[in-house]
């Protein structure tokens, strides 16, 4: 099962019937996120293989994972606001498990995302679980 957080999205989205509220929303919890300070944006945060800009600053505290992140596309940065709701204070050895694809398909994502926007969520989620591996 996902993180409390998680679960509060899915139950929005599951009341959104259309596929651009849902992607409103998605926008709306990116917004709501504090930017990335400059100060982390850097290449060794950045994250290749996506379309747009992307940056994941990880912290491990306490045996668990957080991290923070930031886009210059909106609609990255609502998909970094889900993948912080997914995996921010999980266990740091749980974080390789969890099924990203999978709750996040709950979301129905997979059909309104292009191919580019995807295989960029996949570089952010790999990058997360090497961070986690690693750790």
């Amino acid at each position: 099962m996902a993180s409390a957080a998680f679960e509060e999205i899915a139950d929005d989205f599951a009341f959104l019937d259309d596929w651009e509220d849902r992607y409103r929303h998605v926008i709306e919890l990116g917004r709501a996120m504090d930017p990335l300070p400059e100060a982390l944006k850097v290449p060794a945060t950045k994250v290749s293989g996506c379309a747009s800009q992307v940056w994941l600053h990880p912290v491990i505290e306490a045996g668990r994972f957080h991290f923070d992140g930031d886009s210059d596309a909106l609609i990255v940065r609502g998909l970094i606001a889900l993948l912080r709701a997914l995996y921010n204070g999980e266990p740091v050895a749980a974080v390789p498990g969890i099924d990203a694809a999978t709750e996040l398909g709950r979301l129905g994502l997979h059909d309104h995302l292009s191919a580019q926007r995807s295989n960029g969520l996949r570089a952010m989620i790999e990058r997360i679980r090497s961070v986690a591996r690693a750790a």
